[in-house]
């Protein structure tokens, strides 16, 4: 018998591992062997640590809020990239979710503002334009016009994937009577692929090289 069958047919020398082995298999991209692995190693080590590691997820879990002008996820009422007096207000890309943020981040060739959907456009799923943070996206847009933080520029740092096409779409009609540029990230971008997976130069490439939506 192999290894593998070996670790599928285990019979679990306590209930406690195997309720751990149950929840951490929970998690994207990590079966049950892998899930074994992990739990055995929590249990070797020091438990001062494993229940550093319990506090931290709690922490996050309970304590984590979302940026009420961005909704980038942050610690405190306003994130640390709205609250930044060096960003650029007056523009404002719209992603997606967080990993995206911190994609375009990681590339250190964007100093302006986000704006997180928390989603994009997706019959199929049953995702429509009510279903996202559109709406205080135009809120905050409206809201700044003819002051000195009025935003000039929206960037659609979409996922060039069909909903991501049909979001950017959507987002142009809505946006258009605001008279603001609308720009999109260059098409370095594969098509049909994901910010979050694209190397750190292409993305900034893209975000640098970016291109009016039309």
């Amino acid at each position: 018998m192999s290894r593998s069958s070996f670790v599928t047919l285990l019979n679990y020398p306590s209930k406690l591992i195997e309720n751990a082995v149950e929840e951490i298999s929970k998690l994207p991209g990590i079966g049950k062997k892998t899930a074994l692995r992990m739990a055995l190693h929590l249990l070797k080590r020091d438990e001062r640590q494993t229940l550093q590691l319990s506090e931290a997820i709690i922490a996050m879990r309970t304590k984590t809020q979302y940026c009420r002008q961005c909704h980038n996820i942050s610690d405190e009422e306003l994130c640390q990239i709205c609250t930044n007096p060096k960003r650029d207000e007056s523009v404002v890309c719209v992603v997606e979710d967080t990993r995206d943020v911190l994609a375009i981040e990681n590339t250190s060739q964007y100093r302006g503002l986000y704006h997180v959907l928390g989603g994009i456009i997706s019959p199929l799923e049953g995702i429509g334009p009510n279903d996202l943070k559109i709406e205080s996206l135009l809120k905050r847009i409206s809201e700044k016009q003819g002051t000195d933080l009025a935003v000039k520029e929206v960037i659609l740092g979409l996922s060039p994937t069909m909903e991501g096409d049909t979001t950017a779409f959507y987002l142009t009609k809505r946006l258009k009577p605001l008279n603001v540029k609308i720009t999109t990230i260059a098409r370095g971008i594969p098509i049909g692929g994901d910010l979050e997976y694209a190397d750190e130069i292409t993305l900034g490439r893209s975000i640098v090289s970016r291109i009016v939506y039309e």
